[in-house]
């Protein structure tokens, strides 16, 4: 027996670290009337999201670790699949926007003002513009480009009360899509094909052009 043999004999004996003769084999498995847990209804800070409150849009860090060598990104949106990408991009491309901030090699997100981006996402998914909404992504590769994917109608939203003198008050306990409430997540089959993405088609790209600070901070 080659070398190559013995170390393919043993590469089919080792998963994860562990010996396969470790596992009990079972024939009759199935994935039929399982269902994946949403990522939503775990706590999460290492996953990519990006929040929308107050008409401003803002990733977290998560995002810019996973892409530490971009600063400009593009917005697209899929009114039809209700899909949204976030991509990257050089600054002097077309409706690209600074995502983040750098100071002494340290880059934290950046809040972005919009009003009118608000109003047309606001109004396609029916937000109510008071309230908070979180959306968690998956970073993926679609041909040769890296984006974030992003689900509109996965939201976790964080509603807003009027407390005493005026103040307002943010909810700590998200509140999931009605739809939700009688499922842990999606059927396995219909969850492999949930990110399956193409980018050039029925995406609209929403520019987020940026204004001096002055400007942005008096909206």
């Amino acid at each position: 027996m080659s070398d190559e043999q013995l170390t393919f004999i043993q590469a089919e004996k080792t998963l994860s670290g562990k010996n396969v003769d470790e596992y009990e084999q079972d024939e009759n498995f199935s994935y039929d009337g399982f269902q994946v847990v949403r990522s939503e209804f775990f706590a999460h800070i290492y996953e990519p999201s990006v929040s929308f409150s107050n008409c401003k849009v803002y990733v977290n860090t998560a995002c810019l670790r996973k892409m530490t060598q971009t600063d400009y990104v593009q917005f697209l949106v899929n009114p039809e699949t209700k899909k949204l990408v976030i991509r990257p991009c050089t600054d002097d491309a077309k409706d690209s926007f600074l995502w983040c901030l750098s100071k002494e090699d340290k880059r934290t997100p950046r809040q972005i003002t919009r009003r009118l981006f608000f109003a047309k996402l606001f109004s396609l998914m029916e937000w109510n513009p008071d309230y908070r909404y979180k959306l968690l992504g998956k970073a993926i590769k679609s041909g040769d480009e890296f984006l974030f994917l992003f689900d509109l109608t996965a939201t976790k939203t964080y509603q807003r009360t009027i407390k005493e003198e005026d103040k307002t008050q943010t909810s700590r306990m998200p509140v999931f899509p009605s739809e939700w409430k009688n499922q842990f997540g999606l059927p396995v089959v219909e969850h492999n094909k949930l990110l399956k993405v193409n980018i050039f088609d029925g995406y609209t790209v929403f520019g987020v052009k940026d204004k001096p600070q002055k400007e942005e901070e008096n909206q």
